[in-house]
């Protein structure tokens, strides 16, 4: 298997007041919890730090111009200057070939939040998203998304599903993501929206996926294309459905109750890291590496 030598940056956070797409949640937008950690490691992890090219995609959102100019001014609080907007907003944008040289002379990208099917909609099948997974595969390059952004890194992408109904069969919508991860299944807003059953159905369905539910104010940091390590305050929960006795998913019909044995669940905290091929968590980076 071939390991990629970029990175990816999931952060759970950022709410986009322009896309309500489930009930019973008010949206904000802001950034602090950015400036105050997780954006400060994005930028450490680019290869020239604050020097770096950041090209900021805000096709998930349906308020771009304002998401954007919050993203650039968050970024130059922290003396990053070199920060280009793609507010590419439908497929034909993505033939602009000023927008696919961008792509290719940047040193990282940053999905913001949003709407995550309009992530697959219009970037599935692009040169531009063939670009960003040839540069995450042989090179130094970092891919940052958060909320939806975060949600569309994976192969298999949740795009809807009620908190409150979630396990009931039916309730969550699966399709195919940006695909920079395989074998995963990324939620966000994950503990304050309550989407524990959200995930479990998703992992219940796909148990060959890990499931990492993302906290506001949280993010891994995947390297190898397999190494997470949680960054940020809040939690990360980690579902592993591999050793499932039994769940009833395939057999009831839908709108009925779930029933699921021994999904296997981790919480893990700043600093702790979690191997999704080995299936193994760690407390610490040196024990994750030995």
């Amino acid at each position: 298997m071939e390991i990629p030598k970029g990175k990816l940056i999931s952060v759970g956070g950022n709410e986009d007041k322009g896309t309500d797409i489930e009930k019973n949640f008010t949206q904000k937008n802001y950034l602090d919890f950015f400036e105050s950690g997780i954006l400060k490691r994005i930028l450490k992890e680019l290869e020239n730090d604050k020097e770096s090219r950041i090209e900021v995609i805000t096709s998930a959102s349906m308020i771009p111009e304002e998401v954007g100019e919050n993203y650039t001014e968050a970024f130059a609080k922290l003396g990053a200057t070199n920060v280009g907007l793609m507010h590419i907003k439908k497929r034909e944008d993505c033939l602009n070939q000023d927008y696919i040289e961008r792509i290719r002379k940047c040193d990282g990208v940053m999905f913001t939040g949003g709407n995550q099917l309009r992530l697959s909609m219009i970037f599935g099948g692009t040169e531009i998203l063939s670009i960003l997974h040839e540069r995450y595969k042989n090179e130094n390059f970092v891919i940052a998304g958060t909320s939806a952004g975060a949600m569309a890194m994976s192969n298999t992408m949740i795009y809807q599903g009620s908190s409150t109904e979630s396990l009931l069969k039916g309730e969550v919508k699966i399709t195919t993501g940006l695909g920079f991860l395989q074998n995963v299944i990324i939620d966000s807003h994950f503990v304050k929206r309550g989407r524990f059953g959200r995930l479990a159905q998703a992992v219940a369905g796909n148990p060959g996926c890990i499931g990492i539910g993302l906290g506001e104010d949280t993010g891994v940091l995947v390297t190898n294309g397999n190494d997470l390590e949680a960054i940020g305050s809040g939690l990360i929960i980690i579902f592993d459905g591999h050793q499932i006795k039994h769940t009833n998913i395939a057999d009831i019909e839908e709108g009925t109750p779930l029933s699921i044995e021994n999904m296997i669940v981790h919480i893990m905290a700043k600093g702790n890291h979690y191997q999704v091929r080995q299936r193994k968590f760690f407390s610490e980076f040196k024990k994750a590496h030995v």
